[in-house]
């Protein structure tokens, strides 16, 4: 009877030795491999469906366009100075024209977007690209190092030249410019020569050419230094009025661009280079500049 109740034990641990024990029954010959390859790689869908928390645009694949960014989704924001003919003005029905208007137009086309214009001040049309407010500015906008510090420029699209607007009959020259005072457009270039070469106290600013020109014909300046093509056009509409011969300097134009958009300035760029090889551009400043 011991005998027989010693089995009975001994047989009752071995059964709860097999069904409770930490251990695990060994996988049968070719399951080793295929249970360690599956640990290591993770379930396509569950992969596809759990994004990476630190992927970035950076992170896309070789070749893989960026998707440009905007302002307004679907819209190319144009910050400018509607009073600088011919390269923007307003027209009788209260929209936009010219030289830059024309061609901010057909980059918005190529880029697959709609152009919004946006008409200030030429310093807040600056100011705006700066802060993230706009994408680009065109306005006869001329490179500069200051101007490099806080936005991008484009490849060059047209040259400006800086000319001296003064009354007919005038002894002003370009020789004895710094003994007179001269009207210029505030934040301008043409300003920032002025002073740089006369002093401020030789130079007033006005928010526009118009009402530079305006002081001019009051007699409140003796010239006006200006873009050569909006020169022209003060001049014309305004009898009394001539240019003298001698450019007082010569820069060339850009597009300025929200610093932090690079892909932005790329496209641009990609963009200028196609309407400058089809003579799209050209066609346009000829349009509004006819050759002499």
């Amino acid at each position: 009877m011991k005998k027989f109740s010693a089995l009975l034990l001994a047989l009752s641990l071995t059964l709860c030795l097999a069904g409770c024990g930490g251990g695990t029954p060994a996988p049968q010959e070719g399951e080793s491999q295929a249970q360690e390859e599956t640990a290591q790689t993770p379930d396509n869908d569950a992969a596809s469906e759990t994004p990476d928390a630190a992927a970035t645009p950076d992170d896309a694949a070789p070749g893989e366009e960026t998707a440009l960014t905007t302002v307004s989704p679907g819209k190319l924001t144009m910050t400018t100075n509607a009073a600088f003919p011919p390269y923007e003005m307003t027209t009788d029905a209260g929209g936009f024209e010219g030289i830059d208007i024309e061609i901010a137009g057909m980059i918005a086309e190529k880029l697959g977007l709609e152009l919004q214009i946006d008409d200030m001040d030429f310093a807040a049309a600056l100011l705006a690209v700066q802060s993230g407010k706009s994408d680009i500015v065109m306005a006869g906008v001329t490179v500069k190092e200051d101007r490099l510090q806080v936005m991008n420029f484009s490849d060059t699209y047209a040259t400006g030249v800086q000319v001296v607007i003064v009354p007919e009959g005038s002894d002003v020259t370009l020789d004895n410019l710094g003994e007179h005072m001269i009207g210029t457009q505030m934040a301008t270039t043409g300003y920032q020569y002025c002073v740089d070469d006369f002093g401020d106290t030789h130079v007033t600013a006005y928010d526009n050419g118009i009402t530079a020109v305006q002081a001019l014909l009051n007699h409140v300046v003796d010239c006006v230094v200006i873009d050569n093509a909006p020169a022209k056009a003060l001049v014309a509409s305004n009898p009394g009025l001539t240019i003298l011969d001698t450019e007082y300097t010569v820069e060339d134009y850009a597009i300025g661009v929200d610093k932090n958009n690079t892909a932005l300035l790329d496209a641009i760029n990609g963009a200028l280079a196609e309407l400058k090889a089809d003579g799209s551009i050209q066609a346009v400043i000829d349009k509004y500049i006819p050759a002499e």
